[in-house]
């Protein structure tokens, strides 16, 4: 069965769409929209344009690590932190058109009930296992630490402040018992190992389901890069999970004597998809169930590429064993987006931050919610320029859709004081003008139902292009004297484009959708109404013409290039300003233990699974072994094959990904984390010894 056959042949009797809980520890900035937002609030638009039952979900995610250690460097409350995000990321979500029915916040005792119950139920069944480890303390602070809580050096690439689950340098996955020099971030102090128990939700035991639903229900239904995802995830062995952490900011463990244990935020998050529903039906005074419980419902998941493995694979887990929920149909999940040909950085102030775009360029936002939706990073990874942000508005909005739309209501106000004008005895161009006029709104519905939002902005565009065209091929204003009753047909016909225009845009441009149907003196109409060509009878009065789109010039993108790139050098000085001392002395004996070789890179290839890490063969001169160096993020295998390198052979070996690493690459990185290879004179023989 084909992926348009599959999306479309099921007739449901309402839809539950769920967009990802910001983190309520930031501003929302232009990644996050057009990863998540954005389409999912096309997708919503659409349906309630053709009538379906539809609730769109969000909210804000105010439990975790980070908010605590982000309230604690503050000096204040996580509670404060939460505030104070959550009313910024609401108003800017409402202030740039994102039509959520709901946008609650975890924090809500609804939230912490709803969680509570699912986590109970899991319990009372036996779904969840008891397990008692070993977890690092913090004695002077008297408490458990979790991952985030713990930074040391990397066992990988011998980063000194890798966390407890991560390595940020070279992208490893780590457990903080790896860490080398483990160090407690709330005392600076080495922590001690303790007892503690946590409650774990066994994955291994939801293989068979997994695969079923997933590796073969959704094989030809759901995205390349999510069903991959998933797919490695599963082909590789699901493991338990703990679904507990000891902490006193979060969702409480519902469970006798578990003082100072919480849930672990990605199993509250997305609970909180439930909750909010349960919000919205209490407010609307419905039924909450049915959206979340009834197999007629078809539940969508928008989310980040970072968030698929939670969305398809754990959350599936928790409502399959829970028993009375629906599995998601569908999770169309984008990848990243890059701002000026570099990541997005939130540490390093590298993004568009939406609060600030709508305060610098009001009115404005249609124009990048064309931008996004026309880079969005459907398939991979794409970027956003300021310079493609002006092009479009300037070349597309601005030339193409508004041009045509204010000629044609100009010219109908000049030439027949805005009354709509008869179409009569139509010329053969004009039928088929009328006829593809009708065929526009199937098209782009097609491509929004199977998620290629690119692909319907393209086709709503072409419309307007249509439009455009005719109206230039045309040229009324030429043969108004001479041909008056064809031009009645003309603008006839550019007429109805308009009209078509203003249904088929409000799911890309609603504020720009709204203004038109109020320059054409148009009802609210629904999707079905975009397949008749002729919304404007004769004789329909129209209403004075204003402008859609202005020019943006080019001193508005270069104070935005500029302003990045301030921040950028305020980054920068702020980290140098941040530099760790030089380390203590070592004695000449302790250097003299270094084996540092010259050696030559024979082969690279990326590791699966992993963003960071390269896999390379290299020549030392005495034999050729393997290293795993976490450079992939800044260098491709192709241009580093034959790369002349210094090598720390007598490195201890270590197993990296199943991957036995024999050595370390030297290295140096400067104070934005790059890296530049200590390289040897292209003369100097592999195996030469560095003194």
């Amino acid at each position: 069965m084909s992926k348009k056959n599959t999306e479309t042949s099921k007739k449901f009797k309402r839809y539950t769409v769920t967009s990802a809980l910001p983190y309520a520890n930031g501003p929302i900035h232009i990644g996050h929209l057009a990863g998540v937002y954005v389409p999912a609030d096309i997708y919503s638009r659409y349906l309630r344009l053709k009538g379906e039952d539809v609730v769109s979900i969000c909210g804000s995610d105010e439990h975790g690590v980070p908010i605590t250690i982000k309230a604690r460097n503050e000096g204040v409350t996580p509670k404060e932190i939460v505030d104070k995000y959550h009313s910024m990321i609401e108003k800017s979500f409402r202030e740039f058109g994102i039509s959520f029915d709901i946008y609650s916040r975890t924090s809500l005792d609804l939230h912490h009930q709803t969680a509570s119950n699912i986590f109970r139920t899991l319990y009372d069944k036996g779904k969840l296992l008891e397990k008692e480890t070993d977890q690092y303390y913090d004695e002077e602070n008297k408490q458990f630490l979790a991952d985030r809580y713990i930074v040391g050096v990397c066992p990988v690439c011998s980063y000194e402040k890798a966390y407890g689950d991560q390595c940020e340098s070279c992208g490893s996955s780590l457990s903080p018992n790896e860490l080398k020099n483990p160090r407690s971030m709330l005392s600076g102090n080495k922590p001690v190992m303790k007892k503690t128990r946590h409650w774990y939700l066994p994955l291994d035991e939801y293989e068979p389901m997994l695969r079923q639903w997933i590796l073969e229900e959704n094989k030809n239904t759901w995205k390349s890069n999510v069903y991959g995802q998933c797919k490695s995830w599963i082909d590789t062995g699901l493991k338990p999970r703990a679904v507990t952490r000891d902490l006193n900011w979060g969702v409480k463990v519902p469970i006798e004597n578990t003082e100072g244990k919480v849930l672990y935020v990605w199993f509250d998050a997305p609970i909180g998809y439930i909750s909010a529903t349960r919000q919205w039906a209490e407010q609307k005074n419905v039924d909450w169930e049915p959206y979340w419980k009834d197999k007629d419902t078809k539940l969508v998941h928008f989310i980040g590429k970072d968030n698929i493995v939670f969305h398809c694979i754990i959350f599936p887990v928790i409502l399959y064993a829970e028993g009375t929920y629906i599995l998601p149909d569908n999770v169309p999940a984008n990848e990243f987006l890059n701002l000026e040909g570099d990541k997005i950085s939130t540490s390093r102030n590298w993004a568009v931050w939406l609060h600030e775009y709508l305060e610098e360029f009001p009115g404005k936002q249609d124009v990048l919610r064309y931008v996004l939706c026309a880079s969005a990073p459907e398939a991979k990874d794409n970027d956003f320029t300021w310079r493609d942000f002006q092009s479009r508005n300037n070349n597309e909005l601005l030339a193409i859709f508004g041009n045509f739309v204010n000629r044609t209501l100009v010219l109908t106000h000049k030439y027949y004081n805005g009354v709509v004008p008869p179409l009569a005895n139509p010329a053969e161009e004009e039928l088929n003008i009328k006829e593809e006029i009708t065929a526009f709104a199937d098209r782009i519905g097609n491509s929004i139902d199977n998620y290629k939002f690119r692909e319907a902005l393209s086709q709503m565009m072409g419309l307007a292009r249509l439009g455009n065209k005719y109206m230039t091929d045309s040229e009324p204003w030429k043969i108004k004297k001479t041909e008056p009753e064809r031009v009645k047909n003309i603008l006839n016909c550019c007429l109805q484009i308009c009209a078509v225009l203003s249904i088929i845009s409000e799911p890309f441009l609603p504020f720009t959708a709204k203004k038109l149907k109020q320059m054409l003196n148009l009802p609210d109409l629904n999707w079905e109404s975009a397949k008749d060509n002729n919304l404007l009878p004769e004789g329909h009065n129209i209403n004075e013409p204003q402008l859609l789109f202005d020019k943006i010039e080019d001193r508005q993108v270069e104070e935005q290039v500029k302003k990045l790139h301030n921040a950028r050098r305020e980054n920068e000085e702020k980290e140098k300003s941040d530099l760790e001392s030089i380390k203590p002395h070592i004695k000449f004996d302790d250097f003299a233990k270094l084996d540092l070789r010259a050696a030559t890179i024979l082969k690279a290839e990326k590791v699966s699974k992993t963003k960071k890490l390269l896999k390379l063969l290299v020549d030392t001169g005495v034999d050729k072994r393997t290293i795993v160096a976490g450079i992939a993020e800044q260098y491709d295998p192709e241009e580093i094959t034959g790369q002349r390198v210094v090598v720390l052979v007598n490195l201890e070996p270590r197993n990296i990904k199943g991957i036995p690493s024999e050595g370390m690459l030297m290295m140096a990185q400067d104070t934005n984390g790059k890296l530049t290879f200590v390289s040897v004179d292209k003369d100097c023989e592999n195996g030469a010894t560095i003194a």
